[in-house]
């Protein structure tokens, strides 16, 4: 049996810290379709989690699309950027 802290899947408090989520905005510009197809290519989303993503964003204003590094997040974000989707990392 594997004790908790020996388990490399288990993250700490501090690891957690380090970690940051990619936010994508609702806006009244960019299609679903367009997004559904922004987080596809880009977040490498399946269809169904894309939709999923799109639908949160539009009914709650906001919805974390990935949680990673800063470093791992940064590409992503200045991609979805240039494509006019509002999204920071928090």
């Amino acid at each position: 049996m594997v004790k908790e802290k020996d388990d490399p899947s288990i993250l700490s408090k501090d690891e957690i810290g380090g970690l940051k989520e990619l936010t994508l905005f609702n806006d009244d510009v960019n299609s679903f379709d367009f997004v559904i197809g922004c987080l596809i290519e880009i977040c490498h989303h399946n269809h169904e989690q894309a939709e999923q993503c799109t639908l949160i964003a539009h009914f709650k204003g906001k919805c974390t699309i990935k949680t990673g590094g800063f470093s791992e997040l940064k590409p992503l974000l200045d991609e979805l950027q240039g494509r006019g989707l509002t999204v920071t990392i928090e």
